[in-house]
């Protein structure tokens, strides 16, 4: 995170992660968006403008220089989005970056009821068809734990975190 142009890293005492397998949960009212093909999901075709949304916050902790950092891992082809479209155009997404077999999610932003988690679940599906094995959302929130999302132990998470970089997945 950043604070006042000063890159800062934090490692929680518990650290929020959702599992890729049978526990992640898709809630009852996001069943029925993704049924009726609301949005189209695409990967990677409009990164600067996912980030800029999620930016657009009273309280962000991105701010130019984290910007230009995951702008550049995108470039590299470590940082990627994920978008949900409409035919107004975008309306959700989130980005995250990809290192071995752990996708480490950053931020989300939703314009319209459902974009952004439309974005996670597809997310999680190419996740699991790519051999990841660790979805990282640094924290855990009451709209993570929804989807199955729990919080570990530093401990168990570093046990994790080491499994999932042991392994190049496909896209590592």
């Amino acid at each position: 995170m950043a604070d006042e142009g000063e890159i800062l890293w934090f490692a929680p005492l518990m650290r929020g992660v959702i599992p890729l397998d049978d526990r992640f949960h898709i809630p009852h009212g996001l069943k029925r968006t993704l049924k009726g093909n609301r949005y189209e999901v695409k990967v990677d075709t409009a990164f600067l403008e996912v980030i800029s949304s999620c930016r657009q916050r009273e309280e962000t902790w991105i701010d130019d220089m984290i910007a230009n950092s995951y702008t550049q891992l995108h470039e590299l082809g470590y940082c990627h989005s994920f978008e949900s479209w409409d035919d107004e155009g975008l309306q959700g997404g989130l980005y995250g970056v990809a290192i071995g077999r752990a996708f480490f999610g950053e931020s989300m932003f939703s314009r319209k009821t459902d974009a952004s988690k439309v974005a996670l679940a597809y997310l999680v599906d190419w996740l699991r068809e790519h051999d990841f094995i660790l979805l990282d959302t640094q924290w855990m929130t009451d709209h993570l734990r929804q989807f199955g999302g729990m919080e570990v132990p530093r401990e168990e998470y570093i046990k994790l975190l080491a499994e999932a970089l042991a392994e190049e997945g496909e896209e590592g």
